[in-house]
């Protein structure tokens, strides 16, 4: 690289941190650098001679390394090739054993993989994809041997963190689009919590396999399972108990079914479903039970999606936003993101006057979340109806397209 192709790419760095709102001290940091070095690459006096120095600048001010080069540049970053590596590892715990059976491998004690499992379920709430999918194949083939041969307390301690690592490989696959091996991943992690017998964690495991049913299409059988499971479970419910898990995953099955009915146009349904969800949260408070913060907080984000569905986009977004949702106190990249990105939809369903708006809430969603924004299919359509009907070049417009790979044409 010459020194007026990295004078060049210095210019634009000062311009896209300066339009970011950053400070050189704060952007330094953010890309793992000093303050002096960044000083002199923004003036042209070091090269850009590293890719990783690309992309942790770029990742750390909020673009594409495209946005910093000026040349199309849409390979995949390093995060999503670490986890693209995780899936033959994911594939064979799936397939290599039945789930009556006792792996032939010796694992690491309980305590580790149960730890090990929670930490995996926390990068994907982060939505650290790369993270979550670290060898965990291992994870849930070692894992089986314990929930197969533990007894009493650390039997269902070794199901509940097996079933913890089935939703982690089902998460990891469907960020990355293989949604078949996802639900695959998810009915295993059913099949296991059958056997451990906490109902808690059953329900857990019954919701999750319905939500990977429905990205399959397959309503049907989406809509029986959340039924079998609210029944199920609503018995529980009532019972006073020390753990809200039950009553928590009760009301995720109500918030999916209601999803489901939004879909296919029932509202009324839809508005049924969401009221036991919102009365449940009321009862229930803030929870986090696997991970998965069931509360009057996600209640909200959800009924913001549930009216996008709906197509009720400008009155859901109104609604939401007139008492605004705090959702960073849940410190849950995943539900900040997905916010944001409902937010976005909502506006562009009310016209071209709003898609700045929208831009600012996908731009958002993409900058918390980037390893799940990118990959998902709605945030993908929507920026390609935003560039659409752009009326005018939009400097954060072209920098999200960038980023997510995605060409003009």
């Amino acid at each position: 690289m010459d020194q007026d192709e990295a004078r060049t790419i210095g210019q634009r760095l000062r311009m896209i941190r300066r339009r970011r709102g950053l400070g050189l001290k704060v952007a330094a940091d953010l890309a793992g650098i000093s303050k002096p070095y960044l000083s002199m690459l923004e003036r042209g006096e070091r090269g850009f001679n590293r890719r990783g120095l690309l992309e942790d600048l770029a990742a750390a001010i909020g673009c594409s390394v495209a946005d910093l080069t000026g040349q199309p540049y849409h390979l995949p970053g390093r995060d999503t090739e670490e986890t693209f590596a995780a899936l033959p590892g994911i594939q064979v715990a799936l397939n290599d054993y039945g789930p009556d059976d006792v792996p032939d491998v010796t694992p690491r004690p309980l305590d580790e993989l149960v730890a090990w499992a929670d930490a995996a379920n926390l990068h994907c709430d982060q939505t650290q994809f790369s993270l979550a999918s670290r060898d965990i194949g291992t994870l849930a083939t070692e894992l089986q041997v314990h929930a197969a041969t533990a007894i009493g307390p650390d039997r269902d301690r070794a199901y509940a963190a097996l079933v913890t690592a089935c939703m982690v490989s089902g998460a990891v696959t469907k960020n990355l689009g293989n949604i078949d091996l996802s639900v695959t991943a998810a009915e295993r992690g059913y099949d296991f919590a059958c056997r451990g017998g906490d109902p808690g964690v059953t329900g857990f495991a019954r919701w999750y396999w319905a939500l990977g049913l429905m990205r399959l299409a397959a309503r049907r059988r989406a809509t029986v399972t959340l039924t079998a499971g609210i029944d199920e479970l609503t018995p529980a419910v009532r019972i006073r108990s020390a753990s809200t898990l039950p009553g928590e995953m009760a009301g995720l099955m109500h918030l999916t079914s209601a999803q489901t009915a939004a879909r296919e146009r029932r509202g009324d349904d839809a508005h049924a479903h969401l009221a036991e969800a919102a009365d449940l949260a009321g009862r229930l408070g803030e929870c986090n039970g696997m991970r998965q913060h069931f509360g009057p907080t996600n209640v909200a984000i959800w009924r913001l999606g549930i009216g996008v569905e709906l197509g009720e986009g400008g009155a859901a977004y109104a609604d939401a936003t007139r008492t605004p949702i705090d959702v960073e106190a849940l410190g849950s990249p995943e539900r900040s993101s997905s916010l944001h990105l409902d937010c976005a939809r909502a506006l562009v369903q009310e016209g071209r006057d709003r898609d700045a708006e929208a831009l600012r809430h996908l731009d958002a969603a993409d900058r918390l979340a980037p390893q799940r924004i990118k990959m998902d299919p709605l945030a993908r359509d929507l920026l390609s109806v935003l560039r659409r009907r752009a009326r005018r070049p939009v400097w954060e417009l072209e920098s999200l397209c960038n980023r997510f790979g995605i060409g003009k044409g």
